[in-house]
């Protein structure tokens, strides 16, 4: 089965359109323990069949451990886990948005828009220097995401077709 890829990017800071604000919705980076934050990562991506979602514990040591850049934070809402953000800084001051999503029982509540806006903001203070933020994503991920990204400020660089 094909999928369509697109990559999205924000080049400048102020392109960033906020969404709606959600009261009580943060995000808090993940120390130490990253258990918590993979936990949520394999439930954002079982419906889309992310490889997230079937990865096991040594899979996922190996894959915060390989990429020491990696950083990742839990978006939450009153204080409970709702989704999740993962960044990969790459050289020439790139930041890739690695993974980014919310758990099943917060999606299609209106908190999207505030989540990604979250998530932005972030990336672009994750090291000194950003100068540009960016994700891809896929037909196969939530009918919401390229329009959200889009709604966002992010804008469209690449599109390919995959196999599934």
């Amino acid at each position: 089965m094909k999928k369509t890829v697109t990559y999205v990017e924000m080049t400048d800071r102020s392109r960033l359109v906020p969404g709606a604000l959600v009261p009580g919705m943060a995000l808090v980076a993940v120390v130490g323990d990253l258990s918590p934050v993979s936990d949520v990562m394999a439930r954002i991506g079982a419906p889309y069949h992310w490889r997230s979602a079937r990865r096991g514990p040594q899979e996922w040591r190996a894959w915060f451990v390989e990429h020491p850049e990696r950083t990742c934070w839990l978006l939450t809402l009153a204080d409970e886990p709702a989704g999740a953000v993962c960044y990969d800084v790459h050289p020439g001051g790139d930041v890739e948005i690695r993974t980014f999503g919310l758990l099943p029982e917060f999606t299609g509540q209106g908190l999207g828009g505030h989540a990604l806006t979250l998530a932005i903001r972030q990336g672009w203070d994750v090291v000194p220097g950003v100068r540009r933020v960016w994700l891809h994503t896929s037909s196969a991920d939530h009918a919401n995401a390229l329009p959200n990204y889009h709604r966002r400020g992010f804008h469209t660089f690449k599109v390919e077709e995959q196999d599934g």
